[in-house]
């Protein structure tokens, strides 16, 4: 029974560390999904722009002219990266989410093996009590 106990706490453990990497994953989704929408909003500024306009880019405390070809291909750009990060972490989710469907399962079976292995040797219920 002990093992079975050690057994189990290892898969909890296992299926906590898993959450936390879902959690974590997610989160970096999230954050992924807002500098989309912010460079969406900065490249729908872009074709607002009437031709001579001068476009400046923050760096630090200073206001830098920039070229509006360099400033809307780095735009470009990072709409690309960002793209491909939420998809390759779209996938680390699914993936994660298999993984604790398994360990889950894994769980379970442990779990009903070892009440199995007792043969109902466990906390049995009193009678004229609910």
């Amino acid at each position: 029974m002990a093992e079975i106990q050690r057994r189990l706490q290892a898969l909890s453990e296992d299926y906590t560390k898993l959450q936390k990497d879902l959690q974590d994953t997610v989160t970096s989704r999230q954050k992924l999904e807002a500098q989309m929408q912010e460079n969406l909003g900065v490249q729908n500024e872009f074709e607002k722009l009437k031709d001579g306009e001068t476009i400046y880019k923050l760096i630090g405390p200073v206001l830098l002219k920039q070229d509006r070809t360099d400033a809307e291909s780095t735009v470009k750009g990072r709409l690309e990266f960002i793209e491909k990060e939420i998809l390759r972490l779209e996938g680390h989710i699914k993936e994660t989410q298999a993984k604790m469907e398994r360990k889950k399962t894994e769980i379970i079976q442990v779990q009903t093996s070892g009440q199995a292995t007792a043969g109902g040797a466990g906390p049995q219920p009193v009678k004229g009590r609910a």
